[in-house]
């Protein structure tokens, strides 16, 4: 019985901390959200700029690669490179949880924990795009090329200031 006790106890403790994590919610990212037309937004990108974050902590020339199934859903392979010059890959599931808000993405690296990938803004030719989470911990600045135009760099930089994620915590690609 007391086995029992404890095991709920850490259940619910569990689901607890992954509700907080998933629900933070901020209505200024939320509104601001393009409609994205996933097809074209499938294929390859490469990471100009990034928060750092504990998954990707040393890596270097990032990239990730995206598909659509049949099914809607979307394979993700990212890769990036170690500090001994090895090429790493983590793959991923994801899938539009609301077709009404199709910037919004459901990820999982490891099933069944899911979060939020935010399309924060996408240019209309889908030559970059500026890619968050609802707890602005997690920002990144994507590209078709391994390198933008300033102009443009400055454009989403302005775009993600206005969103309110502190651009100043970006770390850039070598």
């Amino acid at each position: 019985m007391k086995i029992r006790k404890i095991v709920i106890c850490l259940l619910v403790a569990v689901i607890q901390f992954l509700t907080a994590c998933s629900s933070n919610t901020d209505s200024a990212v939320s509104a601001q959200r393009p409609q994205v037309d996933l097809e074209k937004y499938m294929g390859k990108w490469y990471e100009i700029a990034r928060y750092e974050n504990w998954f990707q902590k040393g890596k270097t020339k990032a990239f990730a690669e995206y598909s659509l199934r049949p099914n809607g859903k979307v394979d993700i392979k990212n890769s990036a490179y170690d500090a001994n010059g090895n090429l790493t890959s983590a793959t991923a599931v994801g899938f539009v949880p609301n077709p009404k808000d199709n910037s919004r993405l459901r990820i999982s690296f490891f099933r069944p924990f899911y979060s939020d990938y935010l399309i924060l803004d996408v240019a209309p030719d889908y030559s970059w795009a500026l890619v968050g989470g609802e707890s602005k911990d997690y920002l990144w600045i994507l590209a078709r090329k391994e390198d933008i135009p300033k102009p443009t760099l400055e454009h989403i930089l302005a775009r993600a200031t206005a969103l309110g994620y502190d651009t100043s915590k970006l770390i850039y690609d070598e």
